[in-house]
């Protein structure tokens, strides 16, 4: 497939066939890295909502840049992956600091921030500036092995390389927004994992996958590897109306988040029982299943009902006491979440979802 044809198809199809309705689709660099942030392993229809709700929360680079973490970390709380939010903290931050709000315009400058890596800062930098910069995010990857027939993980580093010289080799003189858009648009809505419509993709008659009927076999899957399994007993501590919620560690799993306290087993949860007051451990709930990028963790819902607080009781600094109406909402991770409506309802509490 020569260069020309498959970008100028491309750009052809996007303009007439492509999304061009989204609310991220415009010159402001701000707008524009929030979206492709939460872009990252997300797919579009989740984070409209999300990406409305942010812009209401902090319409500008230097709202967010002087909103404190907990505040990002709540407004971001569902959308998982919440590295990309302290990421984007930081970078807010550092934009404010170091380049007195202007924010970077050259995909190399933008690449340099906290959570941005070479495609997303090569897509910042075509949308917001027009620079002319080849992306290679999953969906590009997809169409690329495709279109040319190209074997092995895209994951892998040999293959990755032959990859990035492709999509270079073909990025148009002009009109590399709608391109950028294009590739992005293509292996959203046509060229799917699954059950892609190859019949009407612009660029078939060319495509190496739909001539040999290997639209299947390609990209080559991720080489099969067992994740690790974990369990936790996550406890809902209740007194009164509140329950008690403790901030996790800045980095890690759901970093810098509210969530519930964690024990290895419900003997731990009896020693912390005796050191905050009187009171009862019920019948733990069902346990479920919550699936992280590189393991399964195992969840056990363990309620705990406090009579009475003890006066000189030891509580982490890092803990506090929140109304239960309000805690599902206070900035905590996606089951965490669950949980707390559950225990919301069950005490008459809180909304109904």
């Amino acid at each position: 497939m020569a260069e020309k044809p498959f970008a100028s198809h491309l750009v052809a199809w996007q303009k007439c066939h492509g999304r061009n309705d989204l609310p991220w689709q415009v010159s402001d660099p701000y707008r524009v890295w929030l979206s492709e942030i939460m872009l990252q392993q997300t797919q579009v229809a989740t984070v409209l909502d999300y990406y409305r709700r942010f812009l209401e929360s902090f319409p500008t680079l230097a709202d967010l840049a002087a909103a404190p973490q907990s505040a990002v970390l709540a407004c971001w709380s569902g959308l998982g992956y919440y590295s990309r939010a302290r990421n984007l903290h930081k970078a807010a931050q550092w934009v404010m600091e170091e380049c007195g709000g202007a924010f970077p315009d050259q995909r190399q400058d933008i690449e340099a921030l906290p959570g941005v890596g070479r495609s997303t800062a090569a897509a910042i930098a075509a949308f917001a500036f027009g620079r002319r910069e080849a992306i290679l995010d999953g969906n590009v990857k997809r169409v690329l092995t495709r279109c040319f027939g190209i074997e092995g993980f895209p994951g892998e580093k040999k293959v990755e390389q032959r990859l990035w010289l492709l999509a270079e080799s073909l990025l148009p003189d002009e009109g590399i927004v709608a391109y950028t858009q294009g590739l992005m648009d293509l292996g959203a809505t046509i060229c799917t994992r699954g059950r892609p419509t190859c019949e009407h993709c612009p660029l078939q008659a060319d495509c190496v996958a739909s001539r040999e009927g290997r639209v299947g076999e390609l990209p080559t899957p991720r080489p099969r590897k067992s994740i690790p399994t974990r369990h936790t007993v996550m406890l809902l501590a209740q007194s009164g109306r509140s329950v008690w919620l403790e901030r996790r560690p800045p980095s890690g799993i759901w970093g810098g988040l509210l969530s519930l306290p964690e024990f290895a087993d419900s003997f731990a949860v009896g020693d912390w029982l005796a050191r905050q007051g009187k009171g009862d451990v019920l019948p733990a709930w069902a346990e479920f299943e919550h699936v992280f990028s590189h393991y399964r963790l195992i969840i056990t819902p363990l309620p705990v009902r406090l009579d009475s607080l003890f006066a000189d009781a030891v509580r982490e600094e890092t803990g506090e006491w929140v109304a239960l109406d309000v805690a599902p909402d206070a900035g905590v991770p996606a089951p965490v979440r669950k949980l707390l409506l559950k225990l919301a309802r069950s005490a008459g509490a809180g909304p109904e979802n």
